[in-house]
C-alpha cells in the first residue's frame, strides 16, 4: 500500500470515531403537562420512565417555558430566542389560513439548521404547530426527516387526512395506530438508523393534550380511578410514559447513555379543567403567567456528565435548550441568542444564576422573574409575589413593595421595546386565560 492510500484508509478508520465524539442529542416535549403532571413532582399516575430522566441527571424545579400556550413556547425552543422578537407571540389560526405572520420566521435560524451544519441526522417525529404550509414545515426548517402532524391537536385514534393530516416528509400516510404508540415507533427506528453517527431527535408529544382519547389497554392500568375524564388523562400520560420508555432502552441498548444527551420539558403549564392535569403547588394554568402557566416539569440526562439526580433551584427557561445543545455538539452561539448553555451551571463550574431575570408577554399579559421576585400584570393592577415565600402567588405585595414593583416594572418595560409590537390571532389574543371548563356530569 502507497502512504497515500494508507493514510486515506486511517482516515476512513477515524471518521466513525470523531464523528461519534459529538453527542446524540434528544429533546421530549410533552404538551399541556402541569408542573405536578408526573410522579417525580408529586402525581398519583406513575410516570417511571420519565421521572428516571431526572434520577439519571438533574430536575430543574424553577423550569419555565417563554409562553403559557404551545406554538410561541415552540418557536422560542427551536430558535433560542424570545418568540416576541420575531412576531410569534400566539398560536397560530386553524389550518388553511394565511400563517406568513404564525409560521416560523424564515429569518431566524432553526436548532436542527445549526446541528445539521455540525453534521448530525436531525429528524422529528410529533406535534409541530409552527406553520401548515409547505414551505414552513419540518423538513424546510432543518430537519432530514419528519413523521407527525403540522397543526396544533390531533386525534389518537382517527385518522384526520384533510386540514391536519399525519405526514411523512411532506406527504400525507394513514396511520391505524394510537398516535403516542406510533410516535415511539418512529422514534425508536430513527435512533436505530442513525446509531453509528451523531443524531437530533426532536420528540413533541401531542400526549396530554386533548382530545381526551385513551386505549383500554392503557386505561385498564389504573381500576381505582372512578372519575372517567381523569381515567383517561391516566392513561394517555402512561401511553406518553411508555413511549419515553422505549426511546430510554433503545439508547440504552444502543450502549449510548454517556454520549446522549436528553431533555424533557412540558410545552406549558395543564389546562386543569380540560384535562384534570395538576399544576400544585403553582397558581394558574394554561394560558395565563401565573407560574401555573408557565413553570413546568423539566430535566436532563447526560450519564456522565451531569450527576445523578441533581436538583437545580435557579431558576431557567426553555430557550436554554437552543445553546446547551449547540454548544455539546461543538458549534459556537451567536450573540444573539437569548437562551444560555446550562452544563456549566448544572456541574456547579458556575456558580452565578443563569440568567439576571426571565420576561413573559402575551398579549394583555406580561410578567417579569427577577431572582425570588416576580411582578405580572393581566390587564388591571400588577401583581408583585415572593416565591421563594409564596411559591402559591397568594399574598400581593405590590402596596407593601413600591420600590421592588417600580425595579421591576420598569425592567420589564426595557425589555418588552426591544420587542416586536403584539401581532393579535384569532387562536387567542393573550387576554387572562384557563381555557374551557370541564362540564359537570349530569
Amino acid at each position: 500500500m502507497n502512504r497515500r492510500a494508507f493514510l486515506s484508509s486511517l482516515g476512513a478508520l477515524a471518521a466513525p470515531v470523531l464523528a461519534q465524539s459529538k453527542p446524540n442529542l434528544i429533546l421530549i416535549i410533552a404538551d399541556d403537562l402541569g408542573y405536578a403532571g408526573i410522579s417525580a413532582q408529586g402525581c398519583d399516575i406513575p410516570t417511571p420512565h420519565i421521572d428516571s430522566i431526572a434520577r439519571s441527571g438533574v430536575r430543574f424545579t424553577n423550569g419555565y417555558v417563554s409562553c403559557p400556550v404551545c406554538s410561541p413556547t415552540r418557536a422560542g425552543i427551536i430558535t433560542g430566542r424570545y418568540q416576541q422578537r420575531f412576531g410569534h407571540e400566539f398560536n397560530p389560526g386553524p389550518a388553511g389560513e394565511a400563517d406568513t405572520v404564525f409560521g416560523l420566521s424564515t429569518d431566524e435560524a432553526a436548532l436542527p439548521e445549526r446541528l445539521k451544519k455540525l453534521g448530525y441526522a436531525t429528524g422529528m417525529v410529533g406535534k409541530w404547530h409552527l406553520g401548515y404550509r409547505r414551505d414552513s414545515l419540518p423538513l424546510q426548517r432543518g430537519f432530514d426527516e419528519f413523521f407527525g402532524f403540522p397543526g396544533g391537536a390531533h386525534s389518537y385514534v382517527a385518522d384526520d387526512r384533510q386540514g391536519n393530516p399525519v405526514m411523512r416528509g411532506n406527504d400525507p400516510v394513514k396511520e391505524s395506530g394510537y398516535l403516542t404508540d406510533a410516535f415511539a415507533r418512529e422514534a425508536v427506528a430513527f435512533i436505530k438508523k442513525n446509531k453509528d453517527r451523531p443524531y437530533y431527535l426532536y420528540l413533541p408529544f401531542n400526549a396530554v393534550h386533548a382530545p381526551m382519547e385513551a386505549l383500554n389497554n392503557y386505561k385498564a392500568r389504573f381500576p381505582k380511578i372512578t372519575d372517567e375524564l381523569r381515567l383517561i388523562h391516566a392513561g394517555m400520560l402512561s401511553a406518553m410514559d411508555d413511549a419515553v420508555g422505549a426511546v430510554l432502552k433503545t439508547v440504552r441498548d444502543a450502549g449510548q447513555e454517556s454520549n446522549t444527551l436528553i431533555v424533557f420539558i412540558s410545552d406549558n403549564g395543564g389546562p386543569t379543567q380540560q384535562t384534570t392535569s395538576s399544576n400544585k403547588p403553582l397558581r394558574g394554568v394554561k394560558g395565563q403567567v401565573y407560574d401555573g402557566g408557565i413553570r413546568v416539569p423539566y430535566m436532563m440526562q447526560w450519564n456522565g456528565k451531569i450527576r445523578a439526580g441533581a436538583v437545580y433551584d435557579q431558576p431557567v427557561i426553555a430557550l436554554d435548550i437552543h445553546p446547551t445543545f449547540v454548544t455539546a455538539a461543538g458549534g459556537s452561539l451567536p450573540p444573539n441568542l437569548d437562551g444560555v448553555d446550562l452544563m456549566p451551571y448544572v456541574t456547579g463550574k458556575n456558580r452565578d444564576a443563569p440568567h439576571s431575570a426571565l420576561y413573559w408577554r402575551f398579549g394583555q399579559q406580561w410578567a417579569i422573574r427577577m431572582g425570588d421576585w416576580k411582578l405580572l400584570g393581566q390587564g388591571g393592577d400588577p401583581e408583585l409575589y415572593n416565591l421563594r415565600n409564596d411559591i402559591g402567588e397568594s399574598r400581593n405585595l405590590a402596596s407593601s413593595e413600591p420600590g421592588k414593583l417600580k425595579e421591576l416594572q420598569s425592567a420589564w418595560q426595557s425589555w418588552s421595546a426591544q420587542m416586536q409590537p403584539p401581532k393579535w390571532s384569532r387562536a387567542g389574543d393573550g387576554k387572562k386565560g384557563g381555557g374551557k371548563k370541564r362540564k359537570k356530569k349530569q
